[in-house]
């Protein structure tokens, strides 16, 4: 089923193409109003549908959630002062992967040895390069030389993935690589916020990221609360106090009194992003995408890429138990030097990045007009140069993808397209 805003974005305006209204008229009689409506898309090439099995209570949340993700904030809804987009929707565009237009940066000084400076005191760690007019936008202090640039991704299955057992995350992990393989996927230890309650957390006292790029949030709240405040400059119950701006000498700068949303609202979207369906496949009985998942496990992708996990227990009952094919380890893993960013977030290295998901892959381009954006940044639109890309513990398999026939390459790239 479709949302109300997923329609508006893929129906084309109504009668409105030709400046002569009779002209016009005729036209419509003649072809007929339909022709000039874009196309549906089938249920396999879109994202934002709810999971099957909600009750009717939760199908209303889900709704709130929807209208709420979807909104544009302004001036007098407290905008600002400093933000990056106006809406949750503008970095997810249809619940799908963001353009490279929107992408994000995080910047911070590497000082070496595991050691690295968020510079709070320059605007760190997220930029917000855009602000209301009289305000002083932020800009990348000297001082910082880590600089990174990432996309808003995919944001379905989401509530299945934080309903997987730390416990089986953590069973994938091999961090001194024990069994010689060349990949050693650790997990990300995070220290929560206070808002979330979580005191003492069971690693340490810090609790297992998963959301994130660098897997720098532990959970959907944190995610989503974060976005609110660093993303759009919208405080809430969770984080009622503006982003510091040293440009402007502190913070403030907009009318609306602190809190400008209300932990109800934030709820919402977090209940909303837990229950967007995973994406559905695509050609499953096709004899090449077939090959192409055998030759993915054969060159040890699927290592990284674990075909699939099963929840636990939830108070959603339509995320219990579920298994889900998210081609993903949720663990840390070093790329190399094309793909890293000297950016430290939580224990995650400079080179280090949480293992993508790769469900929804194929259809990313169906949400951004027809070209895909890859990898952390969008930086390409090409399959192949994702896999050339992937270094450091993923160079096997690279290379290995290399080696090849042209025929078992162009299968394996189908079976990517069909997840």
């Amino acid at each position: 089923m479709l949302s109300l805003r997923t329609l508006r974005m893929k129906l084309n305006t109504i009668c409105s193409v030709l400046p002569d209204f009779i002209a016009f008229a005729a036209f419509v009689f003649l072809i007929g109003c339909d022709t000039l409506l874009t196309e549906m898309p089938e249920e396999n090439e879109s994202f934002d549908a709810p999971i099957e099995g909600l009750t009717n209570e939760q199908r209303a949340i889900f709704s709130r959630g929807d209208a709420a993700f979807g909104e544009v904030f302004t001036f007098q809804m407290g905008l600002g002062p400093l933000f990056n987009q106006a809406s949750c929707e503008r970095c997810h565009v249809g619940d799908g992967r963001g353009h490279p237009a929107t992408n994000l940066k995080r910047f911070g000084r590497n000082l070496g040895n595991g050691q690295f400076d968020q510079l709070f005191e320059y605007g760190g760690p997220q930029l917000q390069d855009r602000s209301l007019p009289g305000y002083p936008a932020e800009t990348i202090p000297s001082q910082a030389n880590a600089i990174s640039e990432r996309g808003g991704p995919i944001v379905v299955g989401l509530g299945l993935i934080e309903a997987i057992p730390d416990s089986t995350i953590l069973g994938y992990a091999d961090s001194n690589d024990a069994n010689g393989d060349g990949i050693s996927g650790r997990p990300n230890f995070i220290k929560a916020p206070d808002f979330l309650g979580l005191e003492g957390g069971p690693y340490n006292g810090k609790d297992l990221g998963r959301f994130g790029r660098k897997a720098g949030a532990i959970n959907l709240l944190q995610q989503a609360a974060n976005a609110y405040h660093q993303d759009i400059g919208i405080t809430s119950d969770y984080i009622p106090v503006e982003n510091h701006n040293p440009l402007a000498g502190g913070t403030g700068g907009d009318p609306v009194p602190d809190p400008e949303v209300s932990a109800g609202t934030v709820n919402d979207v977090v209940f909303y992003l837990q229950t967007l369906r995973p994406p559905l496949r695509r050609k499953v009985n096709d004899p090449a995408v077939l090959r192409g998942e055998q030759l993915f496990a054969t060159i040890n992708c699927a290592s990284c890429h674990v075909p699939s996990m099963r929840t636990g227990r939830h108070l959603i009952a339509a995320l219990s138990e579920r298994d889900l094919a998210l081609y993903s380890d949720m663990l840390l893993h070093d790329m190399g030097p094309d793909l890293a960013d000297n950016f430290i977030e939580g224990e995650a290295t400079g080179t280090e990045w949480r293992t993508t998901p790769l469900w929804g892959l194929g259809i990313v381009e169906s949400v951004l007009g027809g070209t895909p954006f890859y990898l952390h940044d969008g930086r390409t639109s090409d399959l192949r140069t994702v896999i050339e890309l992937h270094k450091g513990e993923a160079d096997a398999s690279r290379v290995a993808f290399q080696q090849l026939s042209v025929a078992d390459q162009e299968a394996l790239l189908k079976f990517l397209r069909s997840l």
